[in-house]
């Protein structure tokens, strides 16, 4: 978080205050606080040589050509968990998304070596939904 400067990707505002602040086409940058959250739950599962997935918006596919991931993070709240997300966590593997409509939560889903998976919910949060790119890119 430190690497990156947030102001390459905040058009409007000041990017250094600890808020969501929009990107362009329709989209935003989640607050840093929710950045770090997510980077702390899945710290164990973003050591050297494992594979993550990060996902903005229609991202509900993933991307199974690169799969299967250790850790994805999706940055944009799904009414339900994903089930091509789910088969693109490798066993052992963690994912951080939001899920819900209006009412949100952070939810942690582990994928156990036998395939099953554990699901346990951070925190409440708000996060703009996960949409599809044609959605994304109409205007406003």
């Amino acid at each position: 978080m430190e690497t990156i400067d947030r102001a390459l990707f905040v058009t409007e505002g000041t990017p250094y205050i600890d808020t969501p602040m929009p990107i362009g086409f329709n989209a935003t940058i989640s607050a840093p606080h929710m950045h770090a959250t997510c980077l702390e739950l899945l710290k164990d599962h973003l050591q050297p040589g494992m594979h993550a997935l990060d996902v903005g918006s229609d991202g509900r596919l993933g991307f199974p050509d690169a799969a299967p991931y250790d850790a994805i993070h999706v940055g944009a709240a799904a009414p339900e968990i994903p089930q091509p997300l789910l088969e693109q966590l490798k066993p052992g593997g963690r994912m951080v998304i939001p899920v819900g409509s209006y009412m949100q939560e952070l939810q942690v889903v582990d994928k156990n070596a036998d395939g099953s998976i554990s699901v346990r919910n951070d925190a409440s949060v708000r996060y703009v939904p996960l949409t599809s790119r044609a959605s994304q890119l109409q205007d406003p």
